[in-house]
Order: structure tokens, then sequence, then C-alpha cells
């Protein structure tokens, strides 16, 4: 019964007891068909099953054809991250609240993973963010993000003036609480909340948000991706600012350090249902429907 995935690796929301039954039932399912399953280290203690194979998160998509997330969109982010370098595709089950990125429900989920596992799905590529903190000349942290990266005030009352070029031209000075710069795939996040236009996951495109700017024609603005942003600080006196990259945090940024923005080399590979609907999703999520007929 093998398939195009042989080696099938899972990694769920850390240590939530609550994606346990999931956990259990997808790992059964998988070893059933005669696939090589691998969890991660920390998801492996919810198994009650023997002998399951365990590896560290950062070594687990190096061993495997395919990583299935097991949680919210939190979880997805973090498989994503670890799947960025090694090109395998990914594959999301919605146990949060939300779930933009993961659209298996449990319920579904045996009927949609027995096709996939066939070869019938959809693949669509999410370009990722890379974040590099420059103090002295030097690259001091590199991050990468999926959703976005955020420059904001952290333990302050005071507004942080940040200047941002586009390409090494001069786009504007802005007094806010930070700046988003999102990627299509997080236009449905942060940037969101923020007030962000939502961009259709295909598209070649960053937006950036500020964040309860002091000017208020200071307005969103969506921009090529293939540009390199770079924030850097406009004030004379120490700042407390903090930089995060999806749900990992850089903090401790100084106000002579430059943050440099830039699309990652490598996409992530995501693979969805046959019946997979970007809009319809929007329709669910955000609760569009209107009563039209559909």
């Amino acid at each position: 019964m093998l398939t195009t995935f042989p080696r099938i690796g899972i990694i769920g929301k850390f240590g939530d007891p609550v994606i346990a039954p999931t956990l259990s039932q997808l790992y059964r399912y998988l070893l059933s068909r005669g696939h090589q399953v691998l969890v991660d280290t920390e998801s492996a203690v919810l198994l009650k099953e023997t002998s399951v194979t365990n590896l560290d998160i950062e070594q687990l998509p190096k061993h495997c054809d395919l990583i299935i997330a097991v949680g919210g969109d939190g979880t997805f982010l973090t498989a994503a991250r670890a799947v960025a370098d090694v090109e395998i595709p990914l594959l999301g089950v919605n146990l949060g609240r939300v779930g933009f990125l993961t659209d298996i429900s449990p319920e579904q989920l045996l009927k949609h993973l027995e096709q996939i596992l066939l070869g019938k799905f959809k693949t669509e590529q999410r370009r990722l963010l890379q974040a590099m903190i420059i103090r002295d000349g030097n690259i001091i942290h590199r991050q990468t993000a999926v959703n976005e990266v955020v420059v904001h005030r952290w333990v302050t009352p005071s507004m942080i003036e940040i200047v941002t070029t586009i390409d090494g031209v001069y786009l504007n000075t802005q007094r806010s609480d930070g700046l988003i710069v999102a990627t299509p795939t997080g236009s449905t996040a942060y940037s969101l909340s923020a007030g962000g236009p939502i961009l259709h996951p295909a598209l070649h495109a960053l937006v950036l948000v500020p964040l309860n700017p002091h000017t208020l024609s200071n307005r969103p603005i969506v921009v090529d991706d293939r540009v390199e942003i770079e924030i850097r600080f406009s004030q004379t006196r120490q700042i407390n600012a903090l930089v995060t990259c999806d749900n990992m945090e850089i903090p401790d940024v100084h106000i002579g350090d430059k943050i440099v923005i830039k699309t990652a080399e490598k996409p992530i590979r995501i693979l969805h249902p046959e019946d997979h609907d970007f809009f319809h999703i929007l329709r669910s999520k955000l609760n569009w429907s209107g009563g039209y007929p559909v």
C-alpha cells in the first residue's frame, strides 16, 4: 500500500494532551498502510504505543518524505520552519481555533489522508521571510518566518521611531508601536488584526502594516516580494524594542541595529485535499457567508 511518501513524520502541538487521540489514530493508520512513521520527541510521549521512533524536531524532516502537523496554525508554523531547508511537503491537521493553514479536520482526517497518500491532492508553494539583525556590520541573529516579521516596542510606554527603506530607497519615517512585514500567508494573521489587506497566497508580494501609527495617513503598503526591506531606529536614546518572527522572539534589539528582511530562497510546499478552496476558507473562518447560495 506504499505510495509517494514511504517515510512520514508527525509533529504535534507541544505538550498538549488534547491531541493524543488524533495523534494515536493517525499513527496507527499510517503504520497499517506500511509507512515508516517518525514522531517528534515531545509528541511521542503522548502515544501509548511501544517502540515509537522519535527524533528531535530539527532532525525529523531530514529523514521523512512528508511531514504532518497536528495542532493549530502555531504548530504548523513550527513545522514549516523545520522543513524550510529540506524541501519536503507539509500537511496540516487542524485542532486549533482558526486554522487558515491546517485545513483538515480530525473528523475528515482518514478520508482526506487516504486520497492524499494515493497522490490525489493539490499542492502550493508558500514563500518565507528571512530576517537578520545586523549590529556593527555583523549578523547577530538570523531567523525564518512563515507569517510575518514584526518590529515593535517592548516594555516601554513610548512609541518607537523607525526608518524604512526598500532596496535602498527611502520609504518613510514613522512613530508607532511598530511595523509588521507579512507574507501572503501571514496576511490573514497578525497583519489582518492590524488592519492590513488579505493577499491571495499565490501572489509574489509582501505587505507592510504599521501598528498604531501616530500619523493616520500612514497606511499599509503592498510591495514586490523580491525587495530587501531595511528597518532602523531614528531615536538618539536607547530604546526597548523586540523583533518577532512568527512566534519566535528576538529581544534586546539596540538603537544602532538594522533589521534586514527579505524573501527566503526556498519556499515551502503545502499539500491540500483536492477540494481545497482558499475563498471557501476565508468565508468559513471570517464568517463571510452573507447568505449567498453556494
